[in-house]
């Protein structure tokens, strides 16, 4: 397995500059924080081995796939799920109806070296064509056109949002990593709360989210909260949302460099262990060895060495609530991707995305 990271698509950087080195990636929820963590935890392998829980994305799929580029690239679909089964059915609001959808999606493309990164949001409530996909009873669901993006977790899982994904983009997942609702409440309760500033009040009845202008250390339920709110930031948008989750994402690595984490055998085993109960990944990374490795590969990405866009989308003529693809720019976006180069800022210009800000709302605070 660790020999997999040293070649083709998975090659590591010749050498490591002396800066500090920690991961900035996008469902950084989840992969920064726990391929931190893990790397230092090995005396827990067999404990955490067993909460990991993986999918066979390849095995699913079958060979009808995006070329696998081996340009020394890699690319990583990181979903946050909204299930609405078991424990998750009370967290961030809502009722048990026994779905699931892809609450947030996100595409990190880890570049040749693996110094830097580009990830790219994709708006849930974006219309996609989703193909043809098989449900987990093993039932074949047909193609259907102008459907939401999370339409595809919803019908097919993680394999169905994966193929959505490459058909969206012709680039092919080289890897796959979900958190549910209730494992990111307990992951940031497992680091004892994020502290954020926010620069205004929050009010958002849909999220349970209440906050006055001010310093605040957000527990789990509290951050779940936050990134799941809409209604209360820019236009009520799923676009504003995902500026705001953003800007979480910074707060919470700030958190995690803060706290100290890999000089602490106590503090590794509490977050690591919460970690891997919460996600779920490919077969491929569904190891500690397999987590290990890919954290190994990615250890050159610094803080100055990610950048965040929103895939390029304008409101759908027929239903303001709706998305669609800036076919002209997203082309853009995933042509740089598949060549291994930097997104221009001309991709993103004229976007939906471009025009709500929600004017630094919250900001990480010590």
């Amino acid at each position: 397995m660790a020999d997999q990271w040293k070649t083709g698509r998975h090659r590591q950087s010749d050498g490591d500059t002396p800066r500090r080195k920690r991961l900035r990636t996008a469902g950084g929820t989840v992969l920064a924080v726990l391929l931190l963590v893990v790397g230092g935890a090995g005396y827990l392998y067999l404990h955490l081995n067993g909460n990991i829980k993986g999918v066979d994305i390849n095995g699913a799929l079958g060979t009808n796939r995006p070329k696998n580029s081996d340009n020394g690239s890699m690319d990583i679909l990181v979903l946050g799920s909204d299930s609405r089964s078991g424990a998750n059915k009370t967290a961030g609001g809502g009722q048990d109806d026994g779905t699931a959808r892809s609450d947030t999606a996100m595409i990190v493309h880890v570049y040749k070296g693996h110094e830097k990164a580009t990830v790219v949001s994709i708006p849930r409530d974006t219309l996609v064509d989703r193909p043809s996909c098989t449900t987990s009873e093993g039932k074949a669901t047909p193609a259907a056109q102008k459907v939401m993006f999370n339409d595809a977790y919803s019908v097919g899982g993680p394999a169905c949002a994966v193929k959505t994904v490459e058909a969206l983009t012709g680039i092919r997942m080289d890897h796959y990593i979900e958190i549910d609702f209730t494992g990111f409440q307990h992951l940031i309760d497992a680091l004892g709360g994020v502290p954020v500033t926010t620069t205004r009040a929050i009010d958002d009845n849909g999220s349970h989210l209440h906050l006055a202008a001010g310093t605040h250390t957000l527990d789990g339920e509290q951050a779940l909260g936050l990134v799941r709110t809409r209604h209360a930031i820019g236009d009520g948008s799923d676009l504003g949302r995902i500026q705001l989750q953003q800007d979480f994402m910074k707060a919470l690595m700030a958190r995690v460099d803060s706290i100290g984490l890999l000089s602490s055998p106590t503090k590794i085993y509490k977050v690591a262990n919460t970690a891997t109960s919460a996600i779920t990944t490919d077969s491929d990374l569904a190891s500690v060895t397999g987590l290990t490795g890919l954290a190994e590969s990615l250890k050159g990405i610094g803080s100055n060495d990610l950048t965040m866009i929103t895939m390029p989308v304008e409101y759908d003529p027929a239903d303001p609530n709706r998305v669609i693809p800036i076919t002209a720019r997203t082309d853009q976006v995933w042509a740089a991707l598949s060549a291994d180069r930097a997104v221009p800022k001309s991709a993103t210009k004229g976007s939906a995305g471009d025009d709500v800000t929600t004017g630094g709302l919250v900001k990480a605070s010590s």
